[in-house]
């Protein structure tokens, strides 16, 4: 295999394959229509990772509510908003990028596969901060008890990282919110050679500061 790639090469070099294979998940289609029944007219919402737009920037901004992207992957940037002109997209690391605003929810729909364990726990922290009192939180990731896990995606080499159901609800409670629902449903790439996956969605209400994690 190839060395592995970082999240901004991968989605940089993937650009609109990665809709190509992706599509509309039955997960993100499922949590987009959760957070339409529960978010307030024209709520502010934070898309984490939020690559060619399409399907959440462009349903949320269609259903009158208002998106900021961000994303690592230039290309991915440059897409969304060709794609999703009534949203905004910043090009940035979500690690490390920050902003005075707040928002009524955040998407985080499979961001954090490829940061550390240390890095998720505290995005996750920091996205509770940007967060209106009992704001929520919509994340989907592909539950499994690895750390950086060298495998193949679209044709390249990255390294994956990511919980188990049980330890990642932990870090998503230690990081101040309270779990509504969660869901796990199967999922199939339309790309011959990648396999098939298991997507968690988790819902989850922003509670008071922050605790320590653990």
């Amino acid at each position: 295999m190839d060395h592995p790639l970082t999240a901004a090469e991968l989605f940089d070099s993937v650009g609109r394959g990665y809709e190509d294979a992706f599509g509309r998940p039955p997960a993100v289609d499922a949590a987009v229509r959760t957070l339409l029944d529960r978010l307030p007219a024209g709520a502010r919402v934070l898309d984490v990772g939020s690559g060619t737009g399409r399907p959440v920037a462009e349903d949320l901004t269609r259903a009158g509510h208002r998106v900021l992207g961000v994303d690592v992957s230039r290309a991915m940037v440059d897409i969304a908003r060709e794609q999703v002109p009534g949203a905004e997209f910043v090009h940035a690391d979500i690690r490390t990028w920050d902003t005075d605003e707040r928002f009524d929810a955040v998407c985080a729909f499979f961001p954090f596969l490829q940061m550390t364990r240390a890095e998720v726990e505290d995005v996750l922290v920091r996205l509770h901060g940007r967060l209106e009192p009992a704001g929520l939180l919509a994340l989907i990731t592909v539950p499994m008890d690895v750390e950086d896990l060298e495998v193949p995606f679209l044709g390249h080499t990255v390294r994956l990282t990511s919980f188990a159901t049980p330890d990642l609800l932990r870090r998503v409670e230690n990081a101040g919110f309270t779990v509504v629902e969660t869901r796990a449903t199967a999922f199939s790439p339309d790309r011959e050679g990648q396999p098939d996956e298991e997507h968690l969605f988790v819902l989850a209400q922003a509670q008071a500061p922050a605790a320590p994690l653990a």
